[in-house]
């Protein structure tokens, strides 16, 4: 009986044995199909971006947010991949807080997989050899819809490292009204246009503006806005350096503004300083503080970018800010042709040392970059391509100026290494020119030894000047 008893008792361990191994295969295989479906391996991926818009196409969307359209992209993406399973995990990033998580990542060898921010703030990290090049997804249809002057702010060395998608070009404003009642009809452009003067032209304006505008009707208010209390808004001031015709940067990527030209500008800026054809006290003046006395009608030419005048805008319709009509003109130069800047906004992706995730991310990036409805939602900003610019020119008319004005554009930043302590450089030099501590040719001839140090020494840890 007891013999019985024990042989069954045998006979349900081995049982229940077989019934654990079973159930523990299924579970494995469980695990595995969510590891491959379909014969497909998974592949998990990290997206951060800076906040840029809302919604996909539209911040009027429901529950638009700034990772909508990364989401969308990303859930098309991985419907439609055929090597691999993909999740892209979109995660917004403060711009403030951008440098420190991304040093914090690198350093324990845990970068993001793709980066969605301005060329502008990513460059140092090209020169640290952090990204990878973008070239091997750059195609012939792209180069051709995308103006050559992009591509070019997106290349370092030999390499592109940012898929552009779309930019925030640079212009001066100006208040047309003021304009009119100065007398100065005539060189009022279109709503829809960015208007061109030459220099003698824009000369003519500014003394037009200070001696005729009203001052019952503009009271201390001043022709045109200039600031140098820190590097904020120092691309016009680096566009100003190149009004007649220096090129800032040479082949190898130092600066040589120590020439006549780069003499000539610097002294035009002192010039006008000094005649009162712009605000007094310029060395302690900030870039928002300029903008600030446009919006209040202090000043008759100003900076502005596409996002700030937009802002303007729907600061005038909210009751914000006093209504006055504002229009565009490009920054002028000696040759005649203006100058004109952007800051390219796009992708990059990071050399995580992993080959499939960083195959799988360029996949990504080309995918939302040259999709034909996912490159719509560039009218967000400025769209790089001219396909789109025309699909949207109905709806925002300057789309197509913004367009025309890649021919003239040139990258202020000149890729070089050490860009972000470059810019500490600059403003010291605009206001000793502006208190009169300086001359004009020490001033450019202070700045270039000064700049060219701090490019050499980041030269020496640029990957782009070291392959």
């Amino acid at each position: 009986m007891f013999k019985k008893s024990l042989l069954s008792m045998v006979s349900f361990m081995l049982l229940f044995s077989i019934f654990l191994t079973a159930c523990s295969s299924d579970k494995k295989s469980e695990n595995a199909s969510n590891e491959k479906d379909n014969g497909k391996d998974t592949v998990e991926l990290s997206l951060w971006l800076t906040p840029q818009w809302k919604g996909v196409l539209d911040g009027s969307e429901e529950g638009a947010d700034y990772d909508s359209f990364f989401k969308h992209a990303a859930e098309r993406f991985s419907e439609e991949y055929d090597e691999y399973n993909v999740k892209i995990n979109v995660e917004v990033i403060a711009s403030d807080q951008r440098d420190e998580m991304l040093n914090v990542n690198l350093n324990g060898g845990t970068p993001p997989d793709i980066f969605y921010e301005s060329v502008f703030a990513m460059g140092d990290y090209v020169h640290r050899g952090a990204l990878v090049p973008l070239n091997d997804i750059v195609d012939d249809e792209a180069k051709s819809d995308i103006a050559q002057s992009y591509w070019d702010t997106v290349t370092f060395g030999e390499d592109i490292y940012f898929y552009p998608y779309s930019h925030m070009p640079g212009t001066l404003v100006y208040n047309a009204d003021m304009f009119k009642d100065a007398g100065l009809e005539k060189y009022i452009g279109s709503e829809d246009e960015i208007k061109t003067w030459s220099l003698e032209e824009y000369e003519e304006i500014l003394n037009g503006l200070k001696e005729n505008t009203p001052k019952d009707k503009y009271s201390n208010a001043f022709p045109m806005g200039l600031y140098a209390l820190n590097n904020q808004g120092d691309t016009w001031n680096l566009a100003y350096l190149r009004m007649f015709g220096n090129e800032f940067f040479d082949e190898n990527g130092n600066i040589v503004l120590d020439d006549e030209n780069g003499a000539k500008a610097t002294a035009w800026l002192k010039k006008i300083y000094d005649e009162g054809l712009t605000n007094p006290g310029a060395e302690s003046v900030s870039s928002n503080d300029v903008n600030a006395m446009f919006q209040n009608q202090q000043l008759g030419v100003s900076f502005t970018n596409s996002v700030l005048f937009n802002n303007l805008k729907a600061d005038m319709e909210g009751g914000n800010v006093p209504e006055f009509d504002a229009r565009l003109a490009n920054i002028p130069s000696a040759s005649g042709d203006p100058l004109s800047f952007t800051y390219v906004t796009g992708a990059a992706v990071f050399d995580t040392g992993d080959e499939t995730r960083m195959k799988v991310s360029k996949d990504f990036v080309k995918f939302f970059s040259s999709d034909p409805e996912l490159v719509k939602s560039s009218k967000n900003g400025v769209p790089v391509r001219t396909s789109v610019a025309d699909q949207y020119k109905d709806e925002n008319p300057l789309f197509a100026a913004y367009d025309a004005n890649a021919e003239y554009m040139f990258s202020f930043t000149g890729n070089v290494p050490g860009y972000s302590e470059l810019r500490q450089v600059l403003y010291p030099e605009l206001q000793a020119l502006y208190i009169g501590e300086k001359t004009p040719e020490e001033v450019v001839a202070d700045y270039q030894k000064k700049g060219n140090d701090v490019i050499e020494k980041s030269k020496a840890d640029s990957v782009i000047f070291n392959k």
